[in-house]
C-alpha cells in the first residue's frame, strides 16, 4: 500500500549536506518526493510503500552525517501525492526562524587531496570547500542557508561549479560556498601599506617573507592573524615588541599531529580533539627539547597548538616548511581584527605584510582554546569550531532571555526553548570596539534566529559595561544576577545536575551581595537560591584597579595588616627589594584605610603568594601571577600550611593569617618556590575538602560543583578532585563551557529562567 509521510526536521541540518543525504536516502528506498530548506529546518515530503517508508524514516533517524545534529523530528502520514521523482526543492521562508546553522568546518580529506593533486582543476586553490567543510557561520548573513544569504553571494559559478553545485551525485552538491579559481575569491599580497606586491603566487611569496624572518596578517575564516617563524627568535621578538605582549603566551600551527608530537607530549585523546573537524588550539605540555623558542610560552610548561583548518593554513604551512605563531590579530585588548581595510589601517605598525582576499567574513570569530582533562575536554574559549552550535538542555525556557555575561572574556547567550546559543568569544569589555563588537553581535544572533528576548539576565556588578547595556533595554524584564551563582549554575547546566549541590566558585572578582568583591565562596545552590556558608576572609586591595595588576601591593598590605610595624623586619626579599616610599604608602594606605577594597578572591591570594616568593609581583595579562606559580609546583610535595576556621554570622570564615606566617617561615629558612607553591596548592585543594564535609555534615548535600577562572589550575584541580572523589563526594566541573567567565552566561540564564518561574507559581 502507497503513503505518503510529511516531516519537518529541527537542528543542525543546513549546510552539512543534509539534502543531498535525503536525496540519496529517498532515491535508495525507492520514494518520489521532495526536500528543501526552510526557516525552521528541514522539510521532506515522501511518499512509497509502507515498508520503504518505514525503512526510510529509521534512515533518516540513524543519521550516517557526522556534521548534521537532529534536535527534533515530527511527522504525519497521509494520502499520497502522486509525486513522479524526488527532489530538492528551492528553500523556502516561514513566519518563524529558528534554525541552528552549521559551525566552520575544518578542510576535509577529500578537499585536501584535490588541494595537492596537480592534476585536480583546483589544485592549491585557498578557498576549496564542500559539503562536509568550509566556512559556515561566518559568512552566513540570515537563514536559511543559501548561497544568496551569505557572503558568498556576489560570486557567480562558473559553469563547473554550477554543473557540481546542480548534481545530487557530487559532493559539492548545494554546496554554498563553493567555487574554484576560476568565479571564486582571490588572495592577494599587500606590503604594510596596503599596496599589492608583484608575485606571481601568493602562497609561495608569503611563504618566502615567513622564512626570512617577517611578520605576516593573513585572513582567516573568523579574522586576521598575525604569524612568524615560531623558532626565530628574532621574529618573535619583533612580535611581542610591536604587539606590546611581553609574556601571554602565543599560539602555534604545525602541519599535522605528527609534527606537534616532536614539540609536545600527545595522548590519544588530545590528539582526537587537535585532529577534529573544530580544529581549537590544544594545550599540550611542551617537550624539553624543542625547536620552539623559549619567548613562545614564556614561564609555561604548555603550549597552544593547532593544526590547519583552512585551505590557506595547509598551503601556507606546506610550503613554508615552518612551525608559524598563529596569534589573533589584534591591538592590545581589542576584538581581533576582520575587515581588509582595518587590518592594513590598524596592523601596519605589526605586520610587515598581510594576505588578504575579496571573501567577506560577515562575523569575527576568534579560535577555540581547550585541553583534555580525565580523559574529556575542558574548554578555556568556546568560539570557532563550536560557536553558533547550541547546548541542548533536558527543560525549556519559559521565555527567550538574553544574558550578558562579564565584562572580562565576555560571552553572552540566548535562549529558545531547550536551545542555548552562546556567543562566540567577545572579549574582555574595556574599549569601544570590543563593545560595539558586543552590541553587534546580540543584535546578529537575535536576528539570525529570530529571538526576541522577554527577558534580560545580567551581573550584579554595578560597573559592568555589559550590566549596564542591560539595564538600558527598553520592554524587557530585567533580573540582575550574583556573579558567583552564576558560576555555580553554570557547572550544574552544563552537567545536566537537577538537586542542590555544594557550589565551590574560585576566581579573582564577583561582586558580592554585601558589596564587597567575593571570589573564594561556598555556597549551597539550586536553580533559583543561593545561600554563603563558608569564604576567604576579607583582605585588603589597596588602590583598586592598580593592585590587580600590581599584586605586590595587596601581599604588602596583606603582611601589614597580619604582621604590623614588625612587617618591616621580616628581612624578605619582597620586601627588602621593593622600593621604600611605595611600601610608606601602601601602609599607610592600610592603616588608615585610604582607597581600600575587600575581597575575599582565591585569586587574589594566589597573587599574594606568587608575588611572596618572588614568582610574579606584576603582571602583564590576566592570572599570570597565578600560572606562572602553578607551572613551578613540585608535583612530589605532599606537605600543607595551616589556617583557621572563625565562626561569623552563621557562616565559616578561612583565616589565612597563619598561612601567610608559615609562606614566610619557609622563605626566610631558604625553602624552594616550587615546594613553597606546591603546599600552598596543596592547602588550598585541603580547604575545599574541609568546607565540603563541613557543608555536607550540616546540609546533607554530596554533591560539589566547582567553577571560576581558579579551577583552570590543573595542579590545583587533579588535588582537588582525588580528596573529594576518595571521601565519597558526586565531583562536576565544566566540559560544554568554560569554567571561567566565557561561561557565566549560561548560569545567568538559567537562573532567570527558574526565578520567573517561581515567582509564577
Amino acid at each position: 500500500m502507497e503513503t505518503r509521510v510529511i516531516i519537518n526536521i529541527k537542528g543542525v541540518v543546513q549546510g552539512v549536506g543534509f539534502r543531498p543525504y535525503i536525496y540519496a536516502l529517498a532515491r535508495e528506498h525507492n520514494l518520489s518526493g521532495f526536500v528543501l530548506n526552510n526557516t525552521e529546518g528541514v522539510y521532506i515530503e515522501a511518499e512509497g510503500s509502507n515498508d520503504d517508508i518505514n525503512d526510510f524514516l529509521i534512515a533518516v533517524k540513524d543519521k550516517k552525517l557526522p556534521q548534521a545534529v537532529i534536535f527534533d523530528i515530527q511527522y504525519d502520514q497521509t494520502d499520497p501525492a502522486g509525486y513522479k521523482q524526488f527532489d530538492i526543492r528551492k528553500s523556502e521562508h516561514r513566519d518563524v526562524k529558528s534554525v541552528p546553522i552549521s559551525r566552520d568546518l575544518a578542510t576535509c580529506t577529500d578537499c585536501l587531496s584535490e588541494l595537492f593533486d596537480p592534476a585536480d582543476r583546483r589544485y592549491g586553490y585557498p578557498f576549496i570547500n564542500c559539503t562536509n567543510c568550509g566556512p559556515r557561520f561566518t559568512i552566513v548573513k540570515d537563514v536559511p542557508y543559501d548561497r544568496r544569504n551569505t557572503t558568498m553571494s556576489e560570486f557567480v559559478m562558473c559553469d563547473q561549479c554550477s554543473g557540481e553545485y546542480e548534481d545530487p551525485s557530487d559532493r559539492r552538491f548545494h554546496a554554498q560556498p563553493n567555487a574554484c579559481d576560476i568565479c571564486g575569491p582571490k588572495l592577494s599580497l599587500l606590503d604594510k601599506e596596503g599596496e599589492a606586491m608583484p608575485v606571481d603566487d601568493v602562497i609561495t611569496g608569503a611563504a618566502r617573507l615567513l622564512t626570512e624572518g617577517y611578520i605576516v596578517a593573513l585572513k582567516g575564516l573568523g579574522g586576521f592573524h598575525l604569524a612568524c617563524d615560531a623558532t626565530n627568535q628574532e621574529a618573535v621578538s619583533n612580535l611581542r615588541a610591536r604587539k606590546y605582549r611581553e609574556y601571554k603566551p602565543f599560539a602555534i600551527m604545525v602541519n599535522n599531529a605528527e609534527a606537534a608530537g616532536q614539540l609536545c607530549e600527545m595522548n590519544q585523546e588530545e590528539e582526537d580533539v587537535l585532529t577534529g573537524i573544530q580544529r581549537p588550539i590544544v594545550l599540550l605540555k611542551k617537550r624539553a627539547v624543542n625547536v620552539i623558542v623559549e619567548d613562545i610560552a614564556p614561564n609555561q610548561q604548555y603550549l597552544g597548538v593547532l593544526l590547519p583548518y583552512s585551505p590557506l593554513h595547509h598551503l601556507l604551512l606546506e610550503k613554508s616548511g615552518l612551525v608559524l605563531v598563529m596569534t589573533s590579530a589584534n591591538i592590545s585588548a581589542e576584538p581581533i581584527v576582520y575587515k581588509d581595510a582595518d587590518a592594513v589601517d590598524r596592523l601596519r605598525n605589526i605586520a610587515d605584510f598581510f594576505i588578504v582576499h575579496n571573501r567577506e567574513i560577515h562575523i569575527r570569530t576568534d579560535d577555540s582554546v581547550c585541553r583534555i582533562w580525565q580523559g574529556k575536554e575542558m574548554l578555556l574559549r568556546r568560539s570557532r569550531g563550536l560557536t553558533p552550535h547550541p547546548l541542548l538542555m533536558k527543560k525549556e525556557c519559559s521565555a527567550h532571555i538574553l544574558a550578558c555575561g562579564a565584562d572580562l572574556k565576555n560571552v553572552f547567550c540566548l535562549t529558545r526553548g531547550n536551545q542555548v546559543y552562546m556567543s562566540h568569544h567577545i572579549g574582555d569589555l574595556d574599549n569601544v570596539e570590543t563593545l560595539t563588537s558586543f552590541e553587534k553581535s546580540i543584535s546578529h544572533f537575535k536576528g539570525k534566529f529570530d529571538i526576541k528576548p522577554d527577558l534580560v539576565a545580567y551581573d550584579l556588578h554595578p560597573k559592568y559595561v555589559s550590566s549596564k547595556y542591560a539595564r538600558a533595554l527598553d520592554n524587557v524584564r530585567k533580573i540582575g544576577i550574583q556573579h558567583h551563582f552564576a558560576h555555580i549554575v553554570s557547572c550544574m547546566a552544563d552537567n545536566e545536575i537537577e538537586e542542590k549541590v555544594i557550589g565551590i566558585a574560585f576566581d579573582g572578582t564577583g561582586f558580592g551581595a554585601d558589596g564587597n568583591i567575593w571570589g573564594g565562596e561556598f555556597l549551597l545552590c539550586d536553580y533559583n537560591h543561593f545561600e554563603r556558608l563558608a569564604h576567604l576572609e576579607y583582605f585588603p586591595i589597596p588602590g583598586g584597579d592598580h593592585a590587580v595588576v600590581e599584586p605586590w601591593r595587596i601581599a604588602l598590605s596583606l603582611l601589614f595588616r597580619i604582621y604590623g610595624n614588625h612587617m618591616m623586619k621580616l628581612n624578605i626579599d619582597f620586601i627588602n627589594q621593593l622600593d621604600t616610599d611605595k611600601v610608606m604608602i601602601i601602609k599607610h594606605m592600610t592603616e588608615k584605610n585610604i582607597n581600600l577594597s575587600w575581597t575575599s578572591s582565591m585569586g587574589r591570594l594566589f597573587d599574594i603568594v606568587s608575588a611572596l616568593t618572588g614568582v610574579r609581583r606584576e603582571i602583564y595579562y590576566e592570572g599570570q601571577a597565578a600560572i606562572e606559580l602553578e607551572m613551578i609546583a613540585d608535583p612530589d610535595e605532599s606537605g600543607v600550611y595551616n589556617y583557621n576556621l572563625k565562626d561569623s554570622e552563621g557562616r565559616k570564615e578561612i583565616m589565612i593569617a597563619d598561612l601567610i606566617k608559615d609562606i614566610i617561615a619557609d622563605i626566610k629558612s631558604g625553602t624552594d618556590r616550587k615546594t613553597i607553591s606546591a603546599k600552598f596548592h596543596n592547602t588550598v585543594a585541603g580547604m575545599v575538602l574541609d568546607m565540603s564535609i563541613f557543608i555536607r555534615e550540616s546540609k546533607g548535600i554530596n554533591s560539589v560543583a566547582l567553577s571560576g577562572g581558579v579551577f583552570q589550575n590543573m595542579f590545583l584541580l587533579d588535588r582537588v578532585h582525588r580528596l573529594l572523589t576518595d571521601n565519597g563526594f558526586n565531583f562536576y566541573t565544566h566540559h560544554r563551557v568554560p569554567t571561567n567567565d566565557g561561561g557565566i552566561a549560561l548560569g545567568q540564564a538559567v537562573i532567570a529562567d527558574a526565578l520567573v518561574e517561581l515567582l509564577m507559581k
